[in-house]
Order: C-alpha cells, then structure tokens, then sequence
C-alpha cells in the first residue's frame, strides 16, 4: 500500500447525481448511487439549516439558498461562488430517511383503516390537504410524519388496535 492509496471505511458515501433550490429550505435531490432511488426526491433541509449558526446566511438570503449545487463527485452540496457553506450528503440522506414519502402515508392511512376525512381530523389538517398528501401533490411535512408516528403509537397500545387485528 503506498501513500496514495485511498482507503475505505464504513459504507460507502451517498452519493448525489442532481440538486437543485424547490420552497423555502427544501431541495429537490436525485441520488446517482445504488442505495438510493433514482426519482427526484424533495428534502426540507430545515432542521439543520434552522440549528446551527453556521448555515444563518442561508436563512437571511434566499438568493443565496438558491446557488445550491453538487461538489466532491456528489458526496455534498454547496452553496455560494466558492463554496462558502457546505453539507454533506450523508445528512441530506439521514433527512431524507426520516422524511414521510406519498407511499408512506397511503399505507399509514391503510394500516390504521382511516379515511382522508378520519386521517384530516386526528391530524388537526384540512380533508383537502390529507388528500394533497395522500396524492402526492404536496410534500408531507415532518410534523405531520411526527403526528402519525405518535398517533400509530397511540393506535397500537389502545383497545382499538385490537379490533384492528
């Protein structure tokens, strides 16, 4: 081995094939790697941009938001002319995992036997917007993913459940 070989440890790096800016904190990603599918996936990148100090010029310049490309052969993005502020590609996938995707809800809303009108009201959301999500129309937000996440908690350990089985 000699002392330019690259040595790999752990899994390999996500790796992005296309980003680009959607609404507010959110962006639009295509994975090129195997891991991770291929259709275009809406990220809201809120939880970390809105943490840390270090991403508040992209919360006070939306201009700046929107210069959001790819560096490192798709391993992060970036944002700025000289790619001022950076992330990487592992936390846009760990966002990504946590994010409730159309198939999700479609089968959250199969799995607790609950019409969009049942799902709207345990929700504390309009019938039109559980429809908007049910769809695919509008992305699903965290906290509706965090609502039916407590809620399938609630459901299982309630008598309900049980006629449910």
């Amino acid at each position: 081995m000699s002392e330019t070989d690259i040595v790999q440890v752990g899994p390999p790096m996500p790796q992005i094939g296309s980003v680009e800016a959607d609404s507010d904190f959110s962006i639009r990603v295509t994975w090129s790697d195997n891991a991770n599918p291929s259709l275009p996936t809406t990220i809201d990148l809120a939880p970390i941009i809105l943490t840390y100090k270090f991403f508040r010029p992209l919360r006070d310049n939306p201009e700046l938001f929107r210069t959001v490309h790819i560096i490192n052969d798709g391993t992060a993005i970036a944002w700025g002319a000289h790619d001022e502020i950076d992330m990487p590609a592992t936390a846009i996938e760990h966002l990504a995992s946590e994010a409730m995707q159309t198939s999700d809800f479609r089968s959250w809303l199969e799995k607790n036997r609950l019409t969009l009108d049942a799902a709207a009201t345990q929700l504390g959301i309009s019938r039109r917007l559980a429809a908007y999500y049910a769809s695919g129309e509008k992305p699903i937000p965290r906290y509706i993913a965090l609502a039916c996440a407590y809620l399938d908690s609630k459901f299982s350990s309630s008598p309900r459940a049980a006629l449910h089985a």
